[in-house]
């Protein structure tokens, strides 16, 4: 499969709005993060959050990403395998102007999906046997755009420091809560207010999280329309995707419907992620055309026991 050209109509300028909403998100989370420490250890408090996330944010840069594909039961691919899929890797990594191009694992799942692991100079994408036979080419690029976006732009890194922000405020909250018999048992009035604070300290963190996931979606829907000059690609693998999910939810409940809150999501709707990206095209808003060609799922003998039979 050939990627398009590059259209420079969607090739949008980063005008750093996006990078404001971003940091604006972690700033929040960090200074939120501070004022529970204060309530509750003073300013030893902030001392030790500072260490405990300073190492919380080593041991992260530390893990390599076959590490964390082990857990999948990930298998590297040789370059001999899926090599349609290959080469749209490295015409991506290529157009994102990486420093290496990302290693290509096999995930023996039946649920379509694909994720990124690691950094710019040091990247693996996965992609389940579910996506492969689920996805034609087409869609298939434009699901790798975005994974090879959110590798480009450093999402990797800046979501994990905002999980070490979200779980320090719940660690110090947890502290401050545990401390309070010892409080009430020496006198000590807690202001009600306090109380509220850090009751719900572990919320408000994980909102903030929640957000800022969903602001690098965005983002990396965009970054990838423009990587493979196809918005519509990527607009009908979420279509696909939903409704896959939809099918999966009615036949596991009674109702047929999951009731997710839109604020608890980590991605945004995905009927705003297509309309969003449906707009970028030259038309306004065209039909969602499927190409038929579909991946040549051809492994090596080693993966016959975990690839899943047609």
């Amino acid at each position: 499969m050939r990627l398009p050209e590059l259209n420079p109509d969607i090739h949008r300028s980063r005008d750093g709005s996006i990078t404001l909403h971003t940091w604006i998100l972690i700033g929040g989370s960090a200074l939120f993060m501070a004022f529970i420490a204060w309530i509750v250890c003073g300013p030893s408090g902030l001392v030790w959050v500072a260490v405990l996330g300073t190492f919380g944010l080593w041991s992260i840069s530390r893990i390599s990403p076959k590490m964390v594909l082990g857990l999948y039961r990930a298998r590297p691919l040789t370059p001999e395998e899926l090599p349609q899929v290959q080469r749209i890797i490295r015409e991506l990594a290529k157009r994102a102007d990486l420093p290496s191009i990302p290693h290509l694992y096999h995930v023996p799942s039946r649920m379509p999906n694909a994720f990124a692991v690691g950094s710019r100079d040091d990247s693996a994408l996965a992609i389940t046997e579910g996506l492969l036979r689920s996805m034609n080419l087409r869609q298939i690029a434009g699901i790798l755009a975005h994974e090879i976006s959110h590798i480009r732009s450093g999402d990797l890194r800046v979501m994990a420091l905002a999980d070490v922000l979200s779980r320090l405020t719940s660690v110090m909250s947890m502290m401050g809560l545990l401390g309070l018999p010892a409080f009430l048992g020496a006198g000590i009035e807690i202001p009600w207010l306090g109380l509220v604070v850090l009751i719900s300290a572990p919320t408000i963190g994980g909102l903030l999280q929640l957000g800022l996931s969903r602001s690098r979606e965005y983002d990396a829907d965009l970054e990838g329309a423009a990587l493979t000059g196809d918005p519509e690609g990527l607009a009908s693998a979420l279509q696909s995707l939903e409704r896959r999910q939809a099918n999966l939810w009615k036949n596991l409940l009674p109702g047929g419907r999951f009731p997710d809150s839109s604020l608890l999501r980590t991605h945004p709707r995905t009927k705003d992620r297509i309309r969003r990206l449906l707009s970028l095209s030259p038309s306004g808003a065209p039909q969602i055309v499927v190409a038929p060609e579909r991946p040549n799922l051809s492994l090596h003998p080693a993966s016959a026991g975990t690839a899943m039979s047609r």
